[in-house]
């Protein structure tokens, strides 16, 4: 079986033309977009990430401010700097990057982002507004997901999505955007038992889990869609995803790549929410 390469460059590059237009006008009508990009960690793959939406922000006039806390931050420290940009009037838009300090949770930092800046839906309230079908962020990553699979064309009503991986941040929140559309889901992790057995019986697997080649080809039946969010630095350097992409090739009827699948989507998206935090708080 041929395996189609999901890409998400030309639905990114829409979606980007989308926001620069949007942002364009912004700054026309009196300031740019304002992102800050709140880090705490010296992780190399979020290094990766935080460097790519520092140069997407330029790329489509959006102002990126990096706030660089250490990777020993304490909670407090975390806290007090999402309060202050919380009430800063001119910063539209906060994200707070993962992974967080040893010992620090997302649950204990999130709450004080302001839901209206929260674009990148990581609060308590923000999740809990996507829970209960109302409007606010959705976490992009997973949005990307549902958006990567509509363009390809890949129905998701009626169809058995297994999602492995179980954060706040991608699995959870996944879970609840593909009820929205429909589908049923399985959510699923690395503790689940015979893991295999649960997405070899799925229409399409989603592999977040953060663990390299966690899904390979005896996770997938044949011509299953599988989508790899996951973007983890190998023992050579190199940003790899959750999938043994060698292993499913052949069997899946559908892969998106790691680098250039979920993670172009989910940046356009993110970008996306930074103007529209921008044009509600000017309104």
């Amino acid at each position: 079986m041929d395996t189609a390469s999901l890409s998400g460059k030309e639905l990114a590059a829409a979606i980007n033309a989308d926001t620069k237009e949007r942002a364009a006008a912004l700054t026309a009508a009196g300031a740019a977009p304002v992102l800050a990009l709140v880090v705490a960690n010296d992780d190399p793959a979020s290094a990766w990430y935080v460097g790519s939406l520092r140069k997407a922000a330029e790329r489509l006039g959006i102002a990126c401010e990096r706030i660089d806390l250490g990777a020993d931050a304490s909670v407090e420290a975390i806290r007090a700097e999402l309060t202050t940009r919380s009430a800063d009037l001119v910063t539209d838009a906060i994200m707070l990057q993962t992974p967080l300090p040893a010992g620090v949770h997302l649950d204990d930092v999130s709450t004080a982002i302001a839901a209206a800046k929260d674009v990148d839906g990581v609060s308590p309230l923000s999740l809990g507004l996507l829970a209960s079908g109302l409007d606010g962020f959705v976490p992009a990553t997973s949005e990307a997901v549902v958006e990567l699979l509509k363009h390809h064309g890949i129905a998701l009503e009626g169809r058995h999505v297994a999602v492995v991986g179980r954060s706040n941040i991608v699995g959870k929140p996944l879970a609840q955007l593909l009820l929205a559309e429909n589908a049923t889901v399985t959510v699923a992790h690395s503790r689940t038992a015979d893991l295999a057995a649960v997405t070899a019986a799925a229409d399409i697997v989603v592999a977040a889990a953060g663990r390299i080649g966690l899904v390979t080809g005896k996770h997938v039946r044949e011509g299953a869609v599988v989508i790899d969010v996951g973007t983890n630095e190998d023992a050579d350097g190199r940003i790899v995803g959750d999938v043994d992409a060698e292993s499913v090739r052949g069997r899946a009827a559908g892969l998106s790549p790691v680098p250039g699948g979920v993670g172009p989507v989910t940046t356009a998206l993110l970008m996306r929410h930074v103007v529209a935090a921008a044009e509600k708080s000017r309104a």
